[in-house]
């Protein structure tokens, strides 16, 4: 959960970005990466395997506002798609303050999104967290590709909860950040019920 930095006044809160492999979970982090200011964002960080990288940097986005006098600094990662690495996933799940699962529009990867949700599901179950009580957003990503399945058949296997959905093309950026600006603000609200303001 959250950590407070209390010599630097930030609230450190961590997100996510889970689902199968080359689903676009690593383009949604460096469109975001690549349209953020100088400034306002830490190194991009990248572990790779030989199959797959784990990406990680941390921003502070000064458009959302102050918590009791409290900047909130966003550090986003995501997880290798394999289901090989596991392990990794689990790790990088610890402490987790929201999750966006970005599903592989494509007919083909319907399977994949079903058994990465799962996997989502089971691993968050592990760490102590219950996927329906975290602030958890789902993106239907590469929806500019001919052979789609609709919104309704995703939302279908994949939202049964009826959480926030977003349409993306991540290649272009169109739904990366109304996907960004809805997970940090479902954060930012779980935090400010959690400190009572």
């Amino acid at each position: 959960m959250s950590f407070i930095n209390y010599s630097s006044r930030e609230i450190n809160c961590k997100l996510v970005y889970y689902g199968p492999g080359l689903g676009g979970k690593t383009t949604n982090l460096q469109f975001i990466y690549a349209k953020t200011s100088p400034e306002a964002k830490g190194k991009m960080i990248s572990l790779a395997t030989e199959t797959e990288r784990t990406l990680f940097f941390d921003f502070l986005p000064l458009s959302l506002g102050e918590i009791r006098g409290f900047k909130t600094r966003f550090h986003l990662y995501t997880v290798p798609g394999q289901v090989f690495y596991d392990a990794s996933r689990k790790l990088i799940l610890k402490g987790v303050d929201g999750v966006v699962f970005v599903a592989d529009s494509q007919v083909e990867r319907m399977e994949a999104n079903i058994e990465s949700m799962e996997n989502l599901r089971q691993n968050l179950i592990e760490q102590g967290y219950n996927l329906d009580k975290l602030p958890f957003i789902i993106q239907y990503n590469k929806r500019d590709l001919p052979n789609i399945a609709s919104v309704a058949e995703l939302h279908g296997q994949l939202n049964p909860t009826n959480v926030l959905e977003f349409e993306a093309r991540a290649t272009t950026g169109v739904g990366v950040f109304e996907t960004l600006k809805a997970i940090a603000r479902a954060v930012l609200t779980e935090l400010r019920r959690g400190s009572g303001g």
